[in-house]
């Protein structure tokens, strides 16, 4: 998986800036010192063989039938990069429900859905581990939500202060490669920057029980891991709406954002 994620990261070099094909999604920022630097890369499974293979790993499916049933989608298919020396390597505090959008397309969210992080570097607290806010799934969805993406911001207290969990114990998932974290969408979690001289790859995969939601691709239907096709609706519901009744520039401008570059 290493050497697939390498091949990931030699394909967004060809890019000068953040590049969409459909669900496809390479974002990369520009660096003060290292120029640019790829964050992450959505759904790579649509173009790379191994991470297609994973994702539906029959070892995923055995953790995840006891939690979901039988019958599961896929919302979150992402590598994450968190390479030394980048001036922005964080996450900020945040919980998955703020992801799932529309609410309406996600039922019983809490019952529904799990986030699973696989180690492929080691994570430690130099590099950027996890930290989770022990038991914050109990208090239910915060909708803490800020005008930044989370990939922009910096773990905070002041913000566990805000949202009254800065008496909750923090715990920091040091992993080692192959071990694999799976948390709750109401679990408050976000990561430090990289301070050492490794990178900090994750391989994440998000799933959601089948009949609670109204996005996302198939993983298993009845315990069969099923392949990709034709990309269905993740995210980016505008890109549905958007009618060709409206004048020819906002449809070409619209098909060039969803089909080649943001």
């Amino acid at each position: 998986m290493g050497l697939a994620i390498d091949a990931v990261s030699k394909e967004a070099e060809k890019h000068h800036t953040s590049y969409r094909h459909k669900n496809l999604l390479y974002v990369i920022q520009k660096d003060p010192k290292l120029g640019k630097v790829l964050r992450f890369c959505q759904w790579p499974s649509y173009t790379n063989e191994v991470f297609e293979k994973y994702r539906t790993d029959l070892r995923y499916y055995n953790l995840l039938k006891p939690l979901l049933g039988e019958n599961i989608k896929q919302v979150i298919n992402q590598i994450i990069w968190k390479t030394p020396g980048s001036a922005q390597t964080s996450y900020g505090y945040h919980q998955d429900a703020r992801f799932r959008r529309p609410e309406s397309a996600y039922r019983d969210l809490g019952n529904s859905f799990v986030q699973c992080a696989l180690a492929i570097d080691p994570h430690t607290e130099d590099n950027g581990c996890l930290v989770f806010i022990e038991k914050s799934h109990l208090l239910g969805n915060l909708n803490y939500i800020t005008d930044k993406s989370v990939f922009q911001e910096d773990i905070s207290e002041d913000v566990l202060e805000h949202l009254g969990v800065d008496k909750l114990p923090l715990v920091y998932a040091v992993l080692n490669p192959g071990d694999l974290a799976i948390w709750h969408p109401y679990l408050l979690h976000g990561s430090p920057p990289n301070t050492s001289l490794m990178d900090r790859r994750t391989y994440l995969n998000g799933y959601v029980n089948a009949e609670n939601t109204d996005r996302g691709e198939w993983a298993f239907k009845k315990g069969v891991p099923q392949k990709l096709g034709e990309p269905q609706l993740v995210q980016f519901e505008e890109f549905q709406n958007i009618g060709e009744v409206q004048i020819r520039s906002r449809v070409v401008l619209v098909e060039y954002n969803n089909r080649y570059r943001i």
